[in-house]
């Protein structure tokens, strides 16, 4: 119980400063029902790429259109979520560049943690309603023969996906305290990774399969579930069991933000003002 009392009131001033930020977005109501709009819209237009691309092909890497419905609900869900809590990692450089980040070093919390809480967006969770949709339809669509083990699976595949998405974000900032002006280069992995994982494994070339594959392990948060959950014939470097493995997959991705961050902390040296 003590435990208890003490971590909630280590969280309580970032609940807080969270609780603020919501808010104070809240209260122009004009402004964010747009904001959620244009975030719906550019959601939606992703998800309308998929079903152009299909709608030309009948089958791509050998999944239809409804199968692949399926990896883009997964894959987009957890991208999605993950966005909402880490993708304010990507104001880092702005920090950087204008030297305010040792303002987070007066403050006796973790920096990553504060950089995390520093903000949130709301109009993220429409972004995060249109992966929620595209997972809805595509179980629907789906002849799943559902038992224990699909739920488990699905679950992981969800909790795990998030994970190897949010280390992603991690990463990339990380490498900012080298790079200072480098948010192209880190969003190619980020965004590009989040790409990637909305499309079938089976067709990525051999650089794309050592990448994306298993570097940076995005067939892990969408592809290889939906083979898992809808018994479908797996690529050889890509067996179907490997669907259950996605939480090494993030621990992976974990391992190699939080080295990545830790080494560029202690190369900071300040804004130098």
């Amino acid at each position: 119980m003590g435990e208890g009392l003490a971590v909630r009131a280590r969280l309580r001033p970032y609940r807080v400063v969270l609780a603020a930020r919501a808010s104070s977005q809240a209260s122009y109501r004009a402004n964010f029902v747009l904001d959620l709009i244009s975030s719906l819209l550019s959601a939606v237009v992703e998800l309308a790429e998929v079903w152009v691309l299909f709608h030309a092909v009948t089958r791509l890497g050998g999944l239809e259109f409804h199968q692949i419905l399926l990896v883009f609900g997964l894959a987009d869900l957890a991208f999605s979520l993950a966005d909402l809590v880490f993708g304010h990692c990507d104001d880092l450089p702005a920090y950087l560049r204008a030297g305010t980040l040792d303002v987070f070093y007066l403050r006796p919390q973790p920096l990553l943690l504060q950089l995390v809480t520093s903000d949130i967006s709301l109009r993220r969770l429409a972004r995060a309603t249109v992966g929620l949709v595209a997972l809805g339809a595509g179980l629907a669509v789906n002849d799943v023969t559902w038992g224990v083990g699909d739920v488990a699976l699905l679950g992981v595949a969800l909790v795990s996906g998030w994970a190897t998405f949010a280390a992603m974000f991690v990463l990339a900032a990380g490498l900012q305290f080298f790079l200072v002006d480098g948010e192209e280069m880190t969003s190619a992995f980020v965004y590009g990774g989040r790409y990637a994982a909305t499309q079938p494994a089976s067709v990525w070339s051999r650089p794309l399969q050592a990448v994306f594959g298993f570097f940076f392990p995005m067939a892990f948060t969408g592809f290889l579930p939906t083979l898992r959950l809808l018994d479908l014939p797996a690529p050889a470097w890509l067996p179907t069991w490997l669907a259950w493995c996605g939480p090494l997959a993030a621990l992976w991705a974990w391992a190699m933000a939080l080295l990545c961050w830790h080494w560029g902390v202690r190369h900071y040296r300040g804004g130098g003002g």
